[in-house]
């Protein structure tokens, strides 16, 4: 296992360390924007609670939580500390470009931090490309496509805590994805994908429950 790097330029920082004005919708301020409003019936679905970002999907939500954070970055690294409460919660890192207009609502590539794997997954050159969303909606997907779509993500055994705090950093480099964990390489996963030139926006994918703080990109171009 290789040392985490610790090179680049910080390009974004947030502690969370601000009160909100309300409780009943979202407010998480400095940049951050939710999906709370279309998905979830304007109920609240993130709160800044001990210096920290709860993210918790509403009972009415028809969609996982999208927490989303502009960025800009060919080569670039993002880390945060992070915890689950639930041994069915994921982090999901979701980076996109919104300007890319190739493949379903800008995804480029993900990765989904559990309990028991790391999972990275190419998403332009796989199921978020267009045409491949459309034959997959449609069931006519090639045997050949869904070969190659195969190839597209790979799962990696890490076991974590619930109830545990823990740091993750996702760092790009060219067509290559790089997952440490406490500074200890977890995950590491070439795909054309990966190489995009501009990665403009992170979201944070929640599908239940996760607690986030120390949120940190770096530019490494």
């Amino acid at each position: 296992m290789n040392a985490e790097t610790k090179t680049g330029k910080l390009i974004f920082e947030d502690k969370f360390e601000r009160n909100e004005s309300q409780e009943l919708k979202d407010e998480v301020g400095n940049g951050w924007n939710t999906n709370s409003r279309s998905r979830a019936n304007r109920h609240k679905q993130v709160d800044l609670k001990d210096g920290t970002m709860r993210i918790f999907i509403h009972e009415t939500a028809d969609h996982g939580v999208s927490v989303t954070q502009p960025m800009e970055f060919r080569n670039g690294r993002v880390e945060m500390k992070f915890k689950l409460e639930d041994p069915k919660d994921v982090l999901g890192l979701n980076f996109a470009d919104l300007k890319y207009k190739k493949v379903w609502a800008g995804h480029l590539f993900r990765v989904n931090v559990g309990v028991k794997n790391v999972e990275i997954a190419d998403l332009k050159t796989g199921v978020m490309d267009l045409e491949t969303r459309t034959l997959r909606k449609a069931g006519t997907v090639s045997k050949e496509l869904q070969e190659k779509l195969k190839t597209k993500v790979k799962r990696f055994p890490n076991k974590l805590e619930t109830n545990r705090w823990y740091h993750v950093a996702a760092e790009v480099i060219d067509d290559t994805l790089t997952v440490f964990i406490d500074g200890e390489e977890v995950a590491s996963f070439a795909s054309e994908g990966i190489a995009h030139p501009t990665k403009r926006l992170l979201r944070l994918a929640v599908k239940r429950n996760v607690v986030v703080d120390d949120v940190q990109i770096y530019s490494l171009d």
